[in-house]
């Protein structure tokens, strides 16, 4: 009996699960896949868009309309689960994503495209975290690792093949399909979890007291401070000097924001953030760790391709592919990390060791030149994609353990907002670093060439390598000695922020030292869980439960 006990202290005890739970786990895979696609396929074919729409600097927010949108109304899904349930969310999510794309599909403007990206990021930000925490309502939170690990595995294959499939539709048909594509999945995605979940939950409506529990102050207080602090890390090198007011004033303004927002966030009764979610010492550590996880991926995902565009001469199409040794390697890793924390009831040593692998590939990562061989920069995105996929499923489970069930749904919004914010920076901290490397080294290398200076000015270096014109707008194929110029300017500013990034890649390290190891709990406690009509045996009963310490059963509830 004592051997038995220890057993079941130390390993989950398998369950037999239904069609039902089943159901909703490919519900949830194929939402995630819906959200992770239009997150990167942007990118590649952002020359045909340019081309399409005109070529005005507002380009850059067709990206980060997306990222702004999806990071700022996360956390008001957290907190708005709890209110309506996770069934009426999901289907809003579903459909606001739907709306976006098919605004987006048909915009005649740029102005037109921003709005529904925007939209489509309200959209995103719901799948992200309805599918996380849906999954966190039906798994322990011991077995979680293998279940997230698959469903992590499909948001990375979807987000890095994302710059294949815009660039293909970029290329053979037309970027509008990025968008009309959505519409159909969107359709089926809906279809498949109305069938799961089932139709909305009783006391899952919209009233007038039920609305009085939103937090609207708090989100407006966080949506504005992120949109701050995106306006200054977006203008800063390029548009404006970062001595500029125009730059630090926002960035001052949503900095203090964040912690004005935490601060208020006490005073709510139903807080979108509660402040004791940072005050844990082991959940404020997997809190940043998401965050640098999230932005050092991003980081990798938007530096690259400007290697392979203007140092490497490789077309939009091509760079997508040449990233496809990360989306390689970090799937099965993450479906591995998954399984190994599963097995071991351990999260810490995945986190550091994950952690570990981002130095030494950032690291290598300043080495590439334009006569850095395939072989090298293969190799090293492998050693990334290692690290990203070991990291991957393990951040949420670190902030979980320490935390109450009641939290899951705050915490897991609290993650993914998180995750977003680091995906923020990621996406805009190293497009700032290169310009503002870029603007220095081509007011001292092309002192001759005042064509080529003017082009290259004020952000232009960028522009020019997203939009695929680099070559065709200077006549690099013509003028070999300004060519080599120009390709040794775009590798040391990409060199720089390789560099920076090795700073965030060491922090993130030395976090995972601040988290303490703590038992992850076997028994699921929550009251949005599923009920089947009949356990598998058919004999009528409720599926139920089991508290592994006292071995007594309790009836789940219905998936709210």
């Amino acid at each position: 009996m004592a051997e038995t006990a220890e057993k079941s202290a130390s390993e989950p005890v398998p369950q037999q699960r239904g069609w039902r739970f089943w159901a909703i786990m490919t519900s949830m895979a194929v939402s995630s896949l819906l959200a992770g696609l239009d997150a990167t396929a942007v990118s590649t074919a952002m020359p045909s868009i340019i081309h399409d729409l005109g070529t005005s600097q507002g380009y850059v927010w067709i990206a980060n309309a997306y990222l702004l949108t999806t990071t700022a109304f996360t956390p008001i899904f957290g907190q708005t689960a709890n209110i309506f349930g996770r069934n009426a969310l999901t289907l809003f999510a579903i459909i606001t994503f739907a709306v976006g794309s098919a605004i987006a599909g048909p915009a005649p403007t740029l102005g037109a495209l921003i709005v529904g990206r925007a939209i489509q990021g309200i959209g995103c930000a719901g799948l992200n975290t309805m599918v996380e925490m849906v999954v966190c309502d039906l798994v322990p939170l011991r077995e979680r690792g293998k279940f997230m690990g698959f469903i992590f595995a499909i948001y990375a294959i979807s987000t890095t093949v994302g710059p294949l499939v815009g660039g293909a539709f970029a290329s053979y048909v037309t970027w509008r399909w990025i968008f009309y594509i959505n519409l159909p999945l969107a359709g089926i995605t809906l279809a498949m979890v109305i069938v799961s979940l089932g139709a909305l939950p009783k006391g899952a409506t919209v009233s007038l007291s039920s609305i009085k529990r939103v937090d609207f102050a708090g989100n407006a207080l966080l949506v504005a401070a992120i949109t701050s602090i995106l306006l200054a890390l977006t203008w800063g090198g390029s548009e404006f000097p970062w001595s500029s007011w125009r730059t630090i004033l926002p960035l001052v303004l949503g900095l203090v924001g964040l912690p004005l927002f935490l601060l208020f966030e006490t005073r709510v009764p139903e807080p979108t953030t509660p402040f004791r979610l940072f005050s844990n010492r082991t959940s404020f550590a997997g809190l940043w760790c998401a965050f640098t996880h999230n932005m050092l991926v991003f980081w990798i995902l938007f530096v690259l391709p400007i290697y392979f565009q203007a140092v490497l001469r490789a077309s939009a199409f091509k760079s997508g592919v040449n990233i496809l040794p990360t989306a390689a390697v970090f799937t099965p890793f993450t479906i591995i990390s998954g399984g190994v924390m599963t097995k071991l009831g351990r999260y810490r040593p995945l986190l550091m060791v994950g952690f570990a692998f981002f130095p030494l590939a950032i690291g290598l990562f300043t080495r590439l030149n334009p006569t850095t061989t395939t072989g090298y920069w293969a190799g090293i995105q492998i050693l990334a994609a290692v690290g990203i996929g070991i990291i991957t499923p393990v951040t949420l489970p670190t902030i979980l353990t320490p935390l109450p069930e009641s939290d899951v749904a705050v915490a897991t919004a609290t993650w993914a907002f998180m995750r977003g914010f680091g995906t923020i920076w990621g996406a805009a901290v190293p497009l700032a670093v290169f310009n503002s490397k870029a603007e220095s080294l081509v007011a001292a290398r092309l002192q001759d060439n005042e064509m080529a200076r003017a082009l290259l000015s004020n952000g232009g270096a960028y522009t020019l390598a997203a939009g695929g014109s680099l070559y065709s707008a200077l006549g690099l194929d013509d003028d070999p000695s300004l060519a080599a110029v120009v390709r040794g300017i775009y590798s040391d500013s990409l060199k720089l922020c390789w560099q920076v990034g090795l700073a965030f890649a060491l922090f993130g390290f030395l976090l995972t030292f601040v988290a303490k190891e703590i038992p992850m709990r076997t028994e699921l406690e929550t009251e949005f869980g599923l009920a089947e009509e009949s356990d598998r045996n058919g004999n009528g009963e409720s599926e139920k439960t089991v508290n592994e310490e006292t071995g007594k059963h309790s009836p789940a509830v219905s998936t709210q």
